[in-house]
């Protein structure tokens, strides 16, 4: 499908390991997109889910494609731009670094500590912005899914720090230990970056992190794998569709909130006009359009 006629979603899900496909969407349309980022991790499949018209996407494609290094985090978020989407839920799996969070638990963050080493903004080549970052996350519809969650009867934690690493190896006992030492909560691949293009795409987003195991700093569980993770997955996944499914058909409910996510570039631009690169101003005109005189 071409860019030009695509569809106008204000809600987009990001699937994370395990998290492929959501029953329950119907009347899909699959688009895929170009991006002047490359291209996303796989197509977008657009749909009905509870009513509401969503945009889904896999972040390590269909089959678990990517590493976390490998997905194209820009085009991804520019792809959800593309369809109009406003509000994003991602959902991600992460070990925990505190006692009281337990495997099959659900944490959203609500800081990071970003240690990766990726492509994360937009800017640059003759096009400078600062997005304010202190509040990484959007407040509203972080409490949104929160309350969808605690009425579910589920282990829910609102608020944490999330370490994020480059991957694709899990940490070592002794990167787990200092994470736990500077008081972080959970530590996953993924989401740092999401949320802080997420924020220059003025989207609202959420990280929705499902919790599979104790990362490898308590000596005695069992040490993080592939199998520990994807056991524990398989439950959490299911508590995650019913989230996502009763976030969104009570999505109006959070309409006309303030929270400042889709003004976040606002003053934020700091080339001048007259010094901006022509070629970089288009590319980022779905972006910066409205604030260009």
């Amino acid at each position: 499908m071409k860019n030009q006629k695509l569809p106008k979603v204000k809600i987009g899900i990001l699937g994370g390991t395990g998290l492929y496909q959501i029953e329950g969407l119907q009347h899909l349309t699959p688009i895929d997109l170009e991006t002047p980022f490359g291209q996303p991790s796989d197509t977008y499949f657009v749909g009905e889910l509870e009513g509401t018209k969503v945009a889904f996407l896999s972040r390590h494609g269909r089959g678990h494609r990517l590493l976390p290094a490998e997905v194209n985090y820009r085009a991804n978020i520019y792809g959800f731009k593309l369809l109009g989407v406003e509000k994003l839920i991602s959902v991600n799996s992460v070990g925990s670094l505190k006692e009281e969070i337990k495997p099959r638990d659900i944490v959203l963050a609500d800081q990071f500590f970003d240690r990766t080493r990726r492509q994360n903004t937009f800017f640059g080549q003759g096009v400078v912005a600062h997005i304010s970052f202190a509040q990484p996350v959007c407040p509203v519809l972080s409490q949104h899914v929160y309350q969808v969650a605690k009425e579910l009867g589920l282990s829910v934690h609102l608020g944490g720090t999330y370490v994020c690493i480059e991957g694709p190896a899990f940490s070592t006992r002794a990167e787990s230990n200092i994470y736990r030492q500077l008081g972080a909560d959970v530590i996953g691949m993924t989401a740092a970056t999401e949320a802080k293009l997420a924020r220059e795409a003025e989207i609202c987003y959420v990280t929705m992190n499902l919790v599979t195991d104790y990362d490898v700093w308590k000596s005695e569980e069992e040490s993080v794998s592939v199998e520990l993770v994807l056991e524990n997955l398989k439950l959490n996944i299911i508590h995650a569709k019913e989230i996502i499914k009763r976030a969104v058909s009570s999505i109006n409910k959070i309409e006309g909130q303030p929270c400042g996510c889709q003004e976040a570039l606002r003053n934020a631009i700091v080339t001048s006009p007259e010094a901006q690169n022509p070629e970089t101003r288009e590319k980022l005109s779905l972006l910066i359009g409205k604030y260009i005189k």
